[in-house]
């Protein structure tokens, strides 16, 4: 079954994307989350034109994701938190915590489109993260995390 994506999904696709998705996935979870809608030649074509109209957005909004993406990159993010003398944190470090830091440093990043690798962080040290700005762009930067 075509599906036109809504929102984005992970591991299949982003939004205003058609994809194939097997009928039972978009059947029953898909289109009742909200997640996509079926895509028959009347909603493609409607699809489409929403698409050609705003193109022109979709550039201002990618300009935008990569002078992000200039701003991350080479950047090494210091995350305070509370941890014990052997360096164990008390509770993790989310992506809330990392968009925090961001946005103390003057870079407006949404905490769903940062992925961190190896979470979940409940240790003192340096990790990397992916920020996801766009359906094209996206950037590496690592953050350090340290004792308050």
């Amino acid at each position: 079954m075509e599906v036109i994506l809504k929102k984005n999904v992970d591991n299949l696709g982003f939004k205003d994307d058609v994809v194939t998705v097997k009928d039972g996935y978009g059947r029953n979870f898909l289109i009742p989350q909200g997640y996509a809608i079926v895509a028959t030649s009347s909603a493609k074509k409607a699809h489409e034109e929403v698409l050609r109209q705003r193109s022109h957005k979709e550039n201002k909004v990618k300009e935008e994701a990569a002078s992000i993406a200039s701003k991350l990159e080479g950047l090494t993010l210091k995350v305070t938190t509370k941890a014990g003398e052997s360096g164990k944190i008390f509770g993790s470090v989310t992506t809330i915590a990392v968009s925090e830091a961001l946005q103390a440093e003057g870079i407006q990043v949404d905490r769903k489109s940062i992925k961190i690798e190896n979470e979940p962080v409940k240790e003192l040290g340096s990790y990397k993260a992916t920020a996801i700005l766009h359906k094209e762009v996206s950037q590496d930067f690592e953050f350090e995390v340290v004792a308050e």
